[in-house]
């Protein structure tokens, strides 16, 4: 997969960013071409390798047609997770790491009914926070919204199942 200076990826586990420059650099005898991604949420700057795109599961933002299953997802009924917070924990770092939106839905939308029954662990309100904002972000890339607006699309989604929308930490 190739993708071109200014257009906005996912990089899984860290959320949408925009690539800045498409550079090479030598290696001994080796040249390799690098993209400089820029993270929106926090301004870091990333270097991945064109042989390692696949590898680390940089992506195109998800389409508006895919960010409408996520939100229907959000709005349909209750989910199922592991009972153990080791197993949970294991299971939402892989679907995080995975990068699909839906999959950073599912562990949101999972951390989220916990919460309502009994506090999460430390490492487990740093993965609802992650999974929030990486949501609420490629949500407002897709639909060319603002993030109020699409942290709005997403509280009325989780609203239609009686689920509250979990403010920033």
């Amino acid at each position: 997969m190739t993708f071109q200076v200014g257009e906005k990826v996912v990089y899984p586990n860290h959320g949408v960013g925009t690539i800045e420059n498409i550079s090479s650099r030598a290696f001994g005898s080796q040249l390799e071409r690098f993209y400089l991604l820029r993270l929106s949420p926090n301004r870091m700057t990333v270097m991945v390798p064109f042989s390692h795109v696949g590898d680390v599961g940089l992506r195109k933002v998800t389409k508006c047609s895919e960010i409408n299953r996520v939100l229907t997802y959000l709005a349909a009924g209750r989910c199922c997770s592991a009972p153990d917070w080791k197993d949970r924990f294991k299971e939402n770092s892989d679907k995080m790491k995975g990068g699909s939106l839906l999959e950073i839905a599912e562990v949101f939308k999972a951390l989220v009914i916990i919460q309502m029954t009994k506090p999460l662990s430390f490492r487990e309100k740093k993965m609802l926070e992650r999974s929030r904002s990486m949501l609420i972000l490629e949500t407002s890339v897709a639909r060319s919204v603002s993030e109020p607006e699409a942290i709005n699309l997403i509280a009325k989604s989780l609203a239609k199942c009686s689920l509250p929308m979990p403010a920033a930490l």
